[in-house]
C-alpha cells in the first residue's frame, strides 16, 4: 500500500511538473496566438559572440520578435559573454564549439579549424531538433558554423555587418546568407548583388528612455548648462583623455563636462573640479547621460555611432588609428562625415587646437547634423530587419 502511494504522489508530481511547464511555455507568449486552432509558432534561432557589441544588437531585436510572435532561441559558444547576456533574459541557450579564425601565425591556427568543424557538426544537430524558420546572425566567429548549417538544412540566414568592409567570420558566411544586413550604401559593392539591405544596427529601446534630470542628479551638474559626454571605449583612451584634460578649462567656459575614461585612467586631481566629472565606465546610466547631452565625442566604433545616429546626437568622432586597428573605425568614420552626421578628427591630428575648433563648429552647426541624421534611411533598424525576418520565414 505504501508502495502504491509513493508511486501515485510521484505520478502526480510529475503531472504538476507537466502543467507547470506548460503554463511557462505559453505565458512566454500570447496565450490566444499559442491556442488558435491549427496555428504553428514561427521560430527564430539567434547567433552572435565574442563580444558583447555582437549580441546586444540581438537583445534589442527581442521584443520585436515576440510581438510578431516567434518562438526565440540563442546559439553562441560553451562560455562566451553571450551565454550571461542571453541566460539571465531567459532565452534557451545552446552552446557549440567555436574557434578563431587568425590571419596571422599562432600556434592555435592547428586546433582551431578542427574546433569550428566541430561546432558545424553540434549546429547541425542544433539547427535539426529546433528546426526554425529563419537564422539571424550577429557575427563574431561563433556564428560561422551556424549560418553553413543553416545552409545545409536549407534555412534561410540573415547576417548583420556592422563595419563598412565586412571582417573574416561574416566574409566566411556572405555565401551562405540569403540577406547582409548593412550600415554603409558603400558596403553594397563588396557584396554579392541583390544580397545587401541597408537597415543600421538594431538599437536597445531603453536607450531612447534616458531622462536629463536624473542624469544631472547623478552627475552633481546643472539640467540647463550645455554638456558634452565624452566616451572613449570601454577601456577608454589616453589619447582622447590627454586632449580632453588639456583643454578642459576653455571647454568649461560654455559647457559641462561628462568624461568616460576607462578603467585605470581617472584623474584624482580633478575630482572636485566644477563642472567636470568622471567615470571609468557607466551602465545602466548611459541612457540618462545621453538624455542630457548636447554633444557626444567617441570613437567610431560600428554599434556606438549607429547609437548616435538613432539618437540624433551631434558628434565628433575619433576613431581608431590604422595601426591599432584594420582600419574600419576611420573608414565608419569618413562615411558618417561624407552622409553629414559627424565631425572627424583623425587620432594623429588630435590636439587641443583641434579639439576646441571641432567643439566650435558642431556647436554652431548642431542644427544642420541634426536634420541630416533626421533624413537617414537608417532611421527604423529594428523595423527593416523584422520585416525581413518576417518574409524570408514564411
Amino acid at each position: 500500500m505504501l508502495y502504491n502511494c509513493s508511486v501515485k504522489l510521484k505520478e502526480f508530481c510529475n503531472h504538476q511538473k507537466e502543467i507547470k511547464s506548460r503554463k511557462e511555455r505559453t505565458q512566454t507568449y500570447p496565450l490566444s496566438a499559442v491556442m488558435s486552432a491549427g496555428y504553428i509558432m514561427k521560430k527564430i534561432v539567434l547567433t552572435g559572440g565574442g563580444t558583447a557589441g555582437h549580441v546586444t544588437p540581438n537583445i534589442a531585436l527581442l521584443p520585436s520578435l515576440k510581438n510578431a510572435e516567434f518562438e526565440v532561441h540563442y546559439i553562441g559558444s560553451y562560455n562566451g559573454i553571450e551565454k550571461k547576456l542571453i541566460e539571465d533574459i531567459g532565452i534557451p541557450y545552446y552552446g557549440i564549439s567555436s574557434g578563431k579564425l587568425r590571419r596571422y601565425f599562432d600556434p592555435k591556427n592547428f586546433s582551431d579549424p578542427f574546433r569550428v568543424i566541430k561546432g558545424f557538426g553540434e549546429a547541425n544537430r542544433i539547427l535539426k531538433k529546433i528546426k526554425p524558420d529563419v537564422v539571424f546572425s550577429k557575427g563574431g566567429f561563433v556564428t560561422v558554423p551556424v549560418v553553413m548549417a543553416a545552409k545545409k538544412n536549407h534555412i534561410p540566414a540573415i547576417i548583420h555587418e556592422s563595419d563598412m568592409t565586412p571582417g573574416l567570420a561574416n566574409k566566411l558566411c556572405i555565401p551562405s546568407a540569403s540577406k547582409v544586413c548593412c550600415n554603409f550604401k558603400e558596403t553594397f559593392d563588396l557584396l554579392p548583388e541583390g544580397k545587401a539591405v541597408l537597415t543600421g544596427t538594431p538599437i536597445r529601446k531603453e536607450l531612447f528612455e534616458g531622462n536629463s534630470e536624473k542624469a544631472a542628479v547623478f552627475c552633481g551638474l546643472s539640467a540647463d548648462k550645455p554638456t558634452i559626454l565624452i566616451i572613449g571605449g570601454s577601456s577608454g583612451s589616453v589619447v582622447i583623455n590627454n586632449a580632453i584634460r588639456e583643454s578642459l578649462d576653455t571647454i568649461l567656459k560654455d559647457f559641462q563636462v561628462i568624461h568616460l575614461c576607462g578603467k585605470g585612467h581617472l584623474d584624482e586631481t580633478l575630482t572636485k573640479k566644477p563642472g567636470y566629472v568622471q567615470f571609468e565606465y557607466i551602465s545602466k546610466e548611459l541612457r540618462d547621460l545621453f538624455a542630457l547631452s548636447d554633444l557626444v565625442i567617441s570613437r567610431a566604433g560600428a554599434n556606438a555611432i549607429c547609437e548616435l545616429l538613432a539618437l540624433k546626437k551631434p558628434n565628433i568622432l575619433i576613431p581608431l588609428s590604422k595601426a591599432a586597428s584594420r582600419g574600419d573605425q576611420i573608414l565608419n568614420a569618413k562615411s558618417f562625415k561624407k552622409n553629414g552626421f559627424s565631425y572627424v578628427i583623425e587620432e594623429e591630428e588630435l590636439s587641443k587646437t583641434s579639439l576646441l575648433n571641432a567643439i566650435r563648429d558642431v556647436s554652431t552647426h548642431k542644427e544642420q547634423y541634426i536634420k541630416a541624421m533626421e533624413e537617414s534611411e537608417m532611421s527604423d533598424s529594428i523595423g527593416t530587419i523584422m520585416k525581413l525576418i518576417i518574409e524570408l520565414s514564411k
